[in-house]
């Protein structure tokens, strides 16, 4: 770069994301920042996504965030596009991902007076981001987008906000350059915590390790779940971390959250150690901190976490190492004391294969048996992308997330997640398969987005499960008011030709027969493909839930 030619602060702007290693950002334009997208059109080194909402915008930078393990960069305009994409900063906060939301602003001669779409950020967003900037003086831009990078991947990683001024970005400056990439800080695990957790391991009867969460990546999994062979540890993900240790692994023991396998629960309370690798314990995981207590009598928790506001936060821990996953892992790994192996390890396993096993349920479109299709159809490594709903709960239970990543779910439980995410990950890994799964309800919180996955030429394949209702709701509905329906019925469009409206190549599946056939013209096609699959309410859920079952509970 010339130090001797003036260039707005939008040019610098992007001179400096280029310099932290961004090479895509997801967008809806706003005049707000035209600046940006006046240098983002002479910067072949990153793309531009233009989506079609900011909500879906925003999605898909949580998603970019996740597999990359650098900020997810997403641009909005301020007011009504920065109220789509919190959302998006939501998910990225509590799923602990690295992602940058930029919002053009009003001027800076016209703050605080409430002009058009004006918003004061940094109160909007306060408890939805780890930091909201606001950058005044383009001179000082350098300054701010290495603070934002940093603090994005810092710790627990997560979303930082930063506000653009329309004028500031159009104003010229010189001689000013980008700060060199930042390298996110790897704590180093300290030998003598290290001593003591293999002592506490020595001593163990019963021990289970809780795995997946902040600034876990390939690294840290290659090491831990090499570490937990070794000795034999059975190994549980933490609620939707189930890619953290492949599944295949001896030791995988399956994963928390909704639904979990119930001798998997008993393994947990029976424990007298839990290790607790970069998860936070939150409230899905613990089953609203009951499996695990905070106070946890009987138990020795040992937490091991990059943040040091994240131990001893609501968990009182026994040992509290604040490490790096993967400078953590890899000293485990390495560790060189001989722990008798646990026999406990390949147990768990064997329940665990038990669990995710599909048995048949009677109904004409069963779902354990559409993912046991897909088991046996699509490769090992498949990226599967889902939102919020009960039916994400069949492939949480019965696929193996074997990849890496290989699983892109919301911890914080959004709606509308599972295609936008898909869209990044075509972008992201195009040699993989990529799967949106998605429900009737949930699809349609971001299904536009499709139009962007055909504009970009995204192979992916949506799975969407089609029960006239948000089935989740109607669920809990049954249980605590039964035979009273209220605000979950759902009428539908016909979501194949949708689909193909869009561009795509779609089918209309009603049973397992009708599943098979059009998941395997699928696999055969290239761009956007959709399985329209109608099932019945009575198929409430992968753990048997029904309408007539729990109408009969309620009367019994």
């Amino acid at each position: 770069m010339n130090d001797h030619h003036s260039m707005t602060g939008g040019r610098l702007l992007v001179d400096c994301l280029i310099e932290q290693g961004c090479d895509r950002i997801f967008t809806v334009p706003g005049e707000s920042f035209l600046a940006v997208l006046d240098a983002l059109h002479d910067s072949p080194g990153i793309e531009t996504v233009i989506c079609r909402q900011e909500g879906g915008a925003a999605f898909m930078a949580c998603a970019d965030g996740a597999m990359t393990g650098r900020p997810g960069v997403c641009f909005v305009t301020r007011g009504p596009g920065a109220t789509n994409a919190s959302i998006g900063a939501h998910v990225a906060f509590q799923d602990s991902q690295p992602m940058l939301l930029f919002i053009g602003d009003v001027d800076r001669g016209m703050k605080d007076r409430e002009g058009f779409q004006e918003v004061d950020f940094g109160t909007m967003f306060a408890p939805l981001a780890k930091l909201v900037l606001r950058i005044d003086d383009p001179k000082r831009i350098p300054e701010y987008i290495a603070r934002a990078w940093a603090t994005a991947l810092a710790g627990r990683p997560g979303p930082v906000v930063i506000a653009l001024p329309e004028d500031m970005l159009l104003e010229e400056v010189s001689g000013i350059t980008p700060r060199p990439a930042i390298a996110r800080p790897a704590q180093a695990v300290c030998p003598d915590a290290m001593g003591t957790l293999m002592r506490i391991l020595e001593e163990a009867c019963a021990p289970v390790a809780i795995v997946g969460g902040a600034g876990w990546h390939a690294k840290a999994r290659k090491h831990f779940t090499s570490f937990a062979e070794r000795i034999g540890l059975p190994v549980a993900g933490a609620f939707r971390r189930q890619d953290a240790v492949p599944n295949s692994s001896e030791v995988w023991a399956g994963n928390l959250g909704y639904g979990p396998n119930p001798k998997l629960v008993e393994r947990i309370k029976r424990a007298d150690l839990v290790l607790v690798v970069g998860a936070r314990l939150g409230e899905a995981t613990t089953d609203s901190y009951t499996l695990i207590t905070p106070e946890h009598p009987g138990q020795i928790v040992v937490h091991v976490h990059p943040d040091p506001a994240e131990l001893g936060r609501v968990y009182r821990p026994d040992l509290a190492i604040c490490a790096d996953m993967a400078e953590f892992a890899e000293a485990a790994d390495l560790w060189d004391d001989d722990i008798v192996p646990f026999d406990a390890g390949r147990e768990a396993h064997k329940e665990w294969l038990a669990w995710s096993s599909p048995q048949a349920n009677g109904h004409k479109l069963d779902m354990g048996q559409v993912v046991g299709t897909m088991r046996r159809e699509l490769p090992d490594d498949a990226i599967i992308c889902n939102g919020a709903g009960n039916f994400s709960g069949w492939w949480h239970r019965y696929w193996h997330y074997n990849g890496f990543p290989s699983q892109l779910a919301p911890t914080a439980g959004a709606m509308g997640y599972g295609v936008p995410a898909a869209v990044a990950a075509a972008k992201r890994h195009p040699e993989r398969t990529v799967v949106a799964l998605a429900g009737d309800g949930d699809f349609l919180m971001n299904g536009q987005e499709l139009a962007t996955a055909v504009q970009y030429g995204c192979d992916l394949l949506v799975v969407l499960v089609d029960n006239g209702a948000y089935g989740t709701i109607r669920m809990h509905q049954e249980r605590e008011f039964p035979e009273r329906v209220s605000g979950t019925t759902l009428h539908n469009p016909d979501f194949a030709a949708l689909a193909r409206a869009y561009g795509g190549w779609a089918q209309r599946v009603e049973s397992n027969a009708d599943f098979d056939t059009a998941l395997a013209e699928a696999k055969d096609r290239k761009g956007l493909r959709l399985l329209h699959l109608v099932i019945d309410i009575e198929q409430l859920s992968a753990g048997g839930a029904s309408v007539s079952g729990l109408r009969a509970k309620a009367k019994g």
